[in-house]
């Protein structure tokens, strides 16, 4: 879970290469600083600023813009560097405020390179200041940790960098300002329109995002910094909105020009050579990622030609990455990001759109002189005319944008190894079990009501950080008691496929527990042999036909025994496990496990919770859930949360600390970055299908091998 920081306060660090990312009311200049033990600077050269970006394990932005990514590697910084501040400043000039204060106080988040929130912290409480240390990464004894600041200085940039020893403080906080001055108005420039840039929280997911809730999209940064926000390079929704104000009153619709998905984006590389993209672009083309080895040609389509007629083939692994798998995931969450700026782009345009219609037959209607009369009635059809023009540019750019995605979508799907794999695609008829775990898990497939056809993978890391809840709820419970018509509508088109008709309750209990059981297939099944295993409590007894896969196939021994005896023995079990995994890591003697203690990680499927669960088995398994995690138990519940109301708000930290999924497609995903409701669709094997089943017999069946 992130760490929300307070000033003061410092959190470890569990990894070395880690994101910096910023968010602020307006414009801001970020910076790093690289001091010794006593924090102070030894020279111009310990500090990264828009004029020099790159120092030896750090990387900034160029210019001014409302959000950053810093990228920092903490073992590749010199010895001699113990602290790494963070520096914000305002650029001053024009009608930017000139404090802090006067504008929303930002806020700083560092991450995992694959968007992992680890800790947050909003600088509240700023007056007068101008610049600002915003954290600091530090090293103690060996490891290294991250403390909220909050540092303000009045005096700014001079006075800071003063501050913190550096000598002719005047002299580099005047070249930063210089620095950032040369670009138009101190902003980024914008690149081309929608995938011209692509980007790690929340699921669904997948994200989780899903992911936070959903694998956390947004992932954009400033101008040479690896990645670029959509509302920093001018291409989010209400650039969008401008761009479709653009023309004169009563000119003539502009005919939607044709720009290419640009594929150089920060998790894309290529080492083909090939000609320049003769397209035009909107804007400068963004800047290569540093992480693009030596031969590649940042000019270069990463897909050989452009062919005269139409845009660049896609190609499926296109991505950044040490392994295939790696640049597939990077791959699948950028059509993630560039479907939802597509989305977010239209919206805002349509938004703009209905908005100029309204003020324009106000205005139209507002002398009552005029309210009739040819007049009046040609102003109010050139109004509803250019609200037409308007809205068919936008659906234009839209169309576009989708039919680049979908033609990504279909060379990228058949080529997802299993743990990213739909269970209709043909890589499980050949599947063996392999030696290596996956570095994520589809959960199921988002969409959004604009593109309901093009479906995303929805992808989460490995291991679990946090449990999963398969909601068996029906609607009216599930929503708080207010049925929410698109997941009517998703259990109908489901139901279509399953039954007669849409699932009824029993249905639901029924679909979520072949959920449960389809994910702990897959989960067995991309994992190497004996790295997993499945333990389940069902008190009532109720799931033993949806468990029959897993007892029929070996990877359960018999059924779970019913009743309290069997809740108590499997959660003492797995709380016993836990304790000792984490004595074990605490004192570096995993040697010194018994020997009765699978080393395998545990799945714990709960069927029907909280039926059959005292106040003590519910400390234990939220116990289970907060703790399981680090040391390779993870949870996944099967519950209608109206069936726990009568333990009150006990229960409430439990829900909120799992990624809720459905057995049915369910709009409930909240997107973060642009405010969408993803629909979320479940992972579910096709009617008739013995796929799953025939994955758990092959899992079995590895794991008997010697």
């Amino acid at each position: 879970m992130t760490a929300e920081l307070v000033r003061g306060q410092n959190h470890p660090l569990d990894r070395t290469r880690v994101e910096i990312r910023v968010a602020a009311g307006g414009p801001v200049i970020a910076g790093v600083t690289l001091g010794g033990a006593d924090g102070r600077l030894a020279g111009p050269e310990a500090v990264a600023h828009p004029g020099a970006p790159r120092r030896t394990g750090v990387e900034v932005p160029r210019q001014a813009a409302a959000e950053h990514r810093i990228v920092v590697d903490l073992d590749a910084l010199p010895e001699a560097v113990h602290r790494v501040g963070v520096l914000l400043a305002l650029p001053g000039g024009g009608s930017a405020p000139s404090a802090f204060g006067a504008a929303a106080a930002p806020s700083v988040t560092v991450t995992g390179l694959d968007g992992t929130a680890l800790a947050r912290y909003t600088l509240t409480g700023l007056g007068p200041e101008s610049a600002v240390v915003a954290v600091e990464l530090y090293r103690r004894q060996g490891a290294w940790k991250v403390r909220a600041v909050g540092q303000g200085y009045e005096g700014g940039l001079r006075a800071m960098l003063h501050d913190q020893g550096l000598p002719r403080a005047a002299d580099l906080a005047a070249e930063i300002e210089q620095a950032v001055g040369l670009g138009p108005d101190g902003e980024v420039p914008a690149p081309a329109p929608v995938a011209a840039a692509r980007a790690d929280s929340s699921a669904a997911a997948p994200a989780a995002p899903p992911a936070g809730d959903l694998p956390t999209s947004a992932h954009r940064v400033a101008s040479d910094a690896p990645t670029a926000s959509a509302h920093e390079t001018g291409t989010g929704p209400a650039a969008a909105a401008a761009a479709a104000a653009a023309p004169e009153a009563g000119a003539p619709p502009t005919p939607p020009t044709y720009t290419p998905v640009d594929y150089r984006h920060p998790r894309r590389h290529t080492t083909t050579s090939a000609p320049p993209d003769p397209a035009p672009s909107a804007g400068p083309p963004p800047s290569a990622p540093t992480d693009v080895p030596a031969t590649t040609d940042a000019t270069t389509p990463p897909h050989g030609p452009v062919p005269p007629d139409g845009p660049p083939v896609p190609v499926a692994g296109d991505a950044v990455g040490w392994s295939m798998e790696e640049r597939l995931y990077h791959q699948v969450w950028g059509m993630f990001e560039d479907l939802a700026r597509s989305v977010a782009a239209y919206r805002s345009a349509a938004d703009f759109a209905r908005t100029r219609l309204e003020e324009e037959l106000d205005e139209a209607l507002a002398d009552p002189r005029s309210r009739l009369g040819t007049a009046a009635d040609a102003a109010r059809a050139t109004a509803r005319d250019r609200h037409a023009t308007l809205l068919a540019r936008a659906r234009a750019a839209l169309d576009r944008d989708l039919g680049q995605l979908a033609a990504e979508s279909e060379v990228v799907e058949p080529a997802l190894p299993p743990a990213f794999a739909g269970w209709d695609s043909p890589v499980w008829q050949a599947h063996h079990a392999s030696q290596e775990r996956p570095m994520a898990l589809r959960l199921g497939d988002l969409h959004l009501p604009e593109a309901p056809d093009l479906r995303i993978p929805m992808l989460v890391r490995l291991p679990l950080e946090r449990g999963l809840w398969i909601d068996s709820g029906p609607p009216a419970q599930a929503h708080g008691g207010r049925p929410d018509p698109e997941r009517e509508v998703g259990r109908r088109e489901l139901g279509s496929a399953l039954t007669d008709g849409p699932p009824d309750e029993a249905a639901l209990r029924r679909l979520a527990m072949e959920t449960a059981v389809a994910l702990a297939a897959r989960l067995l099944a991309v994992h190497p042999p004996g790295g997993f295993a499945v333990q389940v409590i069902d008190p009532a007894g109720g799931a033993a036909p949806a468990l029959a896969p897993l007892v029929e196939s070996g990877v359960l021994p018999a059924l779970p025994v019913p009743g309290a005896p069997g809740v108590a023995s499997v959660l003492d079990d797995l709380t016993r496990r836990v304790e000792l995994k984490q004595m074990a890591v605490r004192h570096g003697a995993a040697d010194a496990l018994p020997p009765d203690l699978d080393p395998a990680d545990q799945l714990l499927i709960v069927h029907d919770f909280p039926y059959g669960f005292d106040d003590r088995a519910l400390t234990r398994l939220r116990y289970l859930a907060d703790e399981g995690p680090a040391v390779g138990v993870h949870l996944l519940l099967v519950a209608d949360r109206a069936g726990a109301r009568e333990h009150g708000p006990v229960l409430d930290p439990l829900w909120r600390s799992l990624l809720r999924i459905t057995p049915v497609p369910d709009a409930h995903l909240a997107d973060p970055w642009v405010g969408h409701a993803w629909t979320y669709e479940p992972l579910l094997a096709p009617r008739g299908s013995q796929v799953v089943r025939q994955t758990l017999e092959r899992a079995a069946a590895a794991r008997r091998l010697p």
